[in-house]
């Protein structure tokens, strides 16, 4: 008997689940060094293969165009790689000397990867990349339109992850893709956390899931162009924005509001580069087109080059045409060309004043963005400020690429490809989803304000102060052999014990058919401490409790 295609695919899902959980029980006893070795590699197996996988997911899903996912691949590995590589995501990670706090990294577990047609390889790189850093498994769903693409990412980084000396089994992804198999992942008893990038319905399903959910939402992001802008740069930025893979990132930019001084010459610099204002019944035409009557965008122009959506609307453009413009009078669902559009077509609106042009964007936020992002262009530092302060959106670009810069690409904000909205836009999370947001912090706290007081001396914990003991004190550590004498002492400092129990309680789930591999020694150093403990053993005793 042969199952139907959604119990196929949610048994499929379950032995996934299960080779994940098994090869992350064993991945958790990594340390650092060995973490950022098979991330690496992972980073680098996906930039090398960055344009196959671009041309592949765009003859696959039709969306956006080859070049640009070739770029989208390589921010997302390469340039992610390179934001993440100094975080310290196994065992101490941070020390506060004054609260006499450490800080130590645990695993979540496996992660749970919603993965869009829209960025269907660069999300799947991404995504794995961040969750194995903090010593995560994960299982991706694809999008069913995007299936062949996502795997093929997926099985490249897996690759590599397994050369450079992962358990086999780490990354995962879905074969056989159903929303009734994404569901029973999301609410699977071995996930740990999910991360939701998609549809609104899809990500509203992850929270309501049961399990904990970092989530999206749409952008349907506004661009202000005020007075003071540079307009030749603010026009470039927009237009750039727009056109870069046409459309498909939730940051690109939907809507811009022009402050009525400067209208005129903004719209001839639209014009100049090759942006065409749709007039008369052709608006109508266009609206037909994108939106059905309750508001839902037509999938048919997702990611399509705005000549293709023209004609489709039956509007005569030329042939260099790279976005259409509309003006719009308001903003709603009479209007719903102000709806986020996911193409080269931008909705365009004239304010008398930055107060206006405010109430405008907050409009548009509300409307299907809250928590997400907006633009303002402007060399007015004041009127920048104030838009800061006042708009419901988590990030607030200045005098940039809205598409790009939402994501990390032309600024410092952290390289993502999951923009968190925040509660506005009904998230836990306000800021760009990476690695340090998919481990487990606990923390070893020390007292500090004692209720009972006591004759034992305060202990001292801090690196610094384990360095001038071992100097001062040799023989609180038994495990170092002095070069005068073969005996070790028998006595166990504290700060041995906590390194003790971390060992052990990585050996809770024993690695299986997989021995850890050697590091390299350090050259050793004929310096010596205290009673003939040489430098080198001090550093080691330091370099092994901060790697757990």
């Amino acid at each position: 008997m042969t199952l139907d295609k959604d119990l196929q695919s949610i048994q499929e899902m379950r032995e996934l689940v299960k080779k994940a959980k098994q090869a992350q029980i064993e991945f958790r006893a990594y340390d650092q060094i060995r973490v950022d070795r098979i991330c690496r590699a992972m980073a680098d197996a996906g930039f090398e293969a960055a344009e196959k996988l671009a041309r592949m997911a765009h003859e696959e899903t039709g969306f956006g165009n080859p070049d640009d996912k070739k770029k989208k691949n390589e921010f997302s590995t390469k340039r992610v790689w390179e934001s993440i590589k100094d975080l310290r995501s196994v065992g101490v990670i941070r020390e506060d000397n004054e609260k006499k706090i450490i800080e130590i990294a645990e695993p979540m577990g496996v992660v749970a990867a919603l993965i869009p047609s829209t960025n269907p390889t660069s999300t799947m790189m991404f995504k794995a990349i961040i969750s194995l850093k903090g010593r995560n498994a994960i299982v991706a769903s694809p999008h069913p339109k995007s299936v062949k693409c996502t795997m093929e990412a997926a099985q490249i980084i897996s690759q590599a992850a397994e050369t450079a000396g992962a358990p086999q089994g780490l990354i995962q992804c879905l074969s056989i893709s159903t929303i009734e198999a994404t569901n029973a992942l999301m609410k699977h008893i071995e996930i740990a956390v999910i991360l939701a990038t998609g549809s609104t319905p899809m990500v509203k399903a992850a929270y309501s899931s049961g399990k904990p959910a970092f989530g999206v939402g749409p952008g349907n992001v506004p661009a202000y162009i005020e007075r003071s802008a540079n307009i030749k740069k603010a026009v470039s930025d927009i237009v750039t924005g727009k056109t870069f893979d046409n459309g498909v990132l939730c940051s690109t930019e939907a809507s811009v509001i022009v402050d009525s001084g400067i209208q005129n010459s903004v719209i001839e610099e639209f014009k100049r580069h090759h942006c065409h204002f749709v007039e008369g019944d052709d608006k109508g035409n266009l609206a037909r087109l994108m939106f059905d009557q309750s508001g839902d965008l037509n999938p048919e122009v997702v990611g399509k080059p705005a000549t293709y959506i023209a004609q489709k609307a039956g509007i005569s453009v030329p042939s260099d045409t790279k976005v259409l413009i509309v003006e719009l009078q308001g903003v709603g669902k009479e209007y719903p060309m102000s709806h986020e559009k996911l193409s080269p077509v931008l909705s365009f609106y004239t304010a008398d004043n930055w107060r206006e042009g405010c109430e405008r964007c907050i409009e548009l936020l509300e409307f299907g963005g809250l928590g997400h992002t907006m633009i303002i262009h402007s060399m007015d530092e004041d009127i920048i400020m104030k838009f800061a302060l006042e708009k419901p959106a988590f990030r607030i670009l200045v005098n940039t690429v809205g598409a790009l810069g939402a994501v990390g690409y032309t600024n410092e904000l952290l390289p993502s490809l999951t923009l968190g909205p925040g509660t506005f836009g009904g998230s836990i999370i306000s800021e760009n989803v990476s690695a340090k947001h998919l481990f487990n912090v606990k923390r070893l706290a020390f007292e500090t304000r004692p209720i009972n007081r006591s004759d034992v001396s305060e202990i001292k914990y801090s690196r610094s102060a384990i360095k001038e003991e071992i100097k001062q004190k040799p023989a609180e550590f038994p495990n170092i052999k002095s070069p005068r004498s073969d005996k070790p002492v028998q006595s166990k400092s504290w700060m041995e014990e906590i390194d003790e129990r971390i060992r052990l309680k990585a050996a809770h789930h024993p690695a299986q058919g997989k021995s850890q591999e050697k590091i390299p020694k350090e050259e050793k150093s004929d310096k010596t401490l205290g009673t003939g403990i040489s430098e080198d053993e001090v550093d080691r005793i330091i370099r092994e409790f901060s790697k757990r």
